[in-house]
């Protein structure tokens, strides 16, 4: 990924904030059956190595499991949106504007691995589910299910495992613009019906 030095996010915190806040990730290898693309939920384990480890699991019916890649991409994308020139100060005084889009993007980058024993696969999938479990009034549980029935479920699944080497972590938010056009574009987003919008309205410099 192409990162300008005014977009770049160095700090660990934050590339680790973005990584969990990302819900979904693309996890792409590319072996000698070429470039294959899963969309998973991907857990950060913060305790192994420098940048952290991730953790999901895919189908086993899914052949990416079978690739003989070595190393695998996780894309992580945040908050993103249209930015329309016409939010832009500079638009009224030169018109030398043009369209751009906001947002956030970290890719992770490790050696892959897939594993199938039991015990692994039943820790991903539980420390999984209370992740996203975590902010509901009732939140479901593995063992809420008969015993019989998740061992039969895991034998579908093949595990993931990742360390993270490198990242590469953007957060595209205006820097680039005068603060006249921040503002004009934050005043913009936070007017929008779209969530989303609004969400990067928050995270631009003003």
């Amino acid at each position: 990924m192409y990162v300008p030095p005014q977009f770049r996010i160095d700090d660990r915190d934050a590339i680790q904030t973005a990584l969990r806040a990302a819900r979904l990730a693309n996890l792409v290898t590319c072996g000698t059956d070429g470039l294959m693309a899963t969309p998973l939920p991907l857990l950060l384990d913060e305790t192994e190595g420098a940048f952290g480890t991730l953790y999901g699991h895919v189908s086993r019916a899914n052949p990416q499991w079978k690739t003989d890649a070595s190393e695998a991409m996780a894309i992580f994308m945040g908050p993103d949106a249209y930015v329309t020139p016409s939010w832009y100060a500079t638009k009224q005084e030169t018109g030398k504007v043009v369209p751009t889009w906001n947002y956030i993007a970290v890719h992770a980058y490790g050696a892959i691995e897939f594993f199938d024993e039991a015990d692994r696969l039943i820790d991903v999938v539980t420390r999984l589910t209370r992740l996203h479990e975590a902010d509901r009034p009732e939140p479901w549980a593995v063992t809420d299910a008969p015993a019989r029935f998740i061992e039969a479920q895991l034998r579908g699944i093949v595990g993931v495992r990742m360390p993270i080497a490198r990242i590469d972590a953007k957060s595209k938010m205006s820097q680039n613009r005068n603060e006249a056009d921040r503002v004009g574009v934050a005043t913009g987003l936070a007017a929008s019906e779209r969530a989303s919008d609004r969400e990067v309205a928050d995270l631009i410099p003003t």
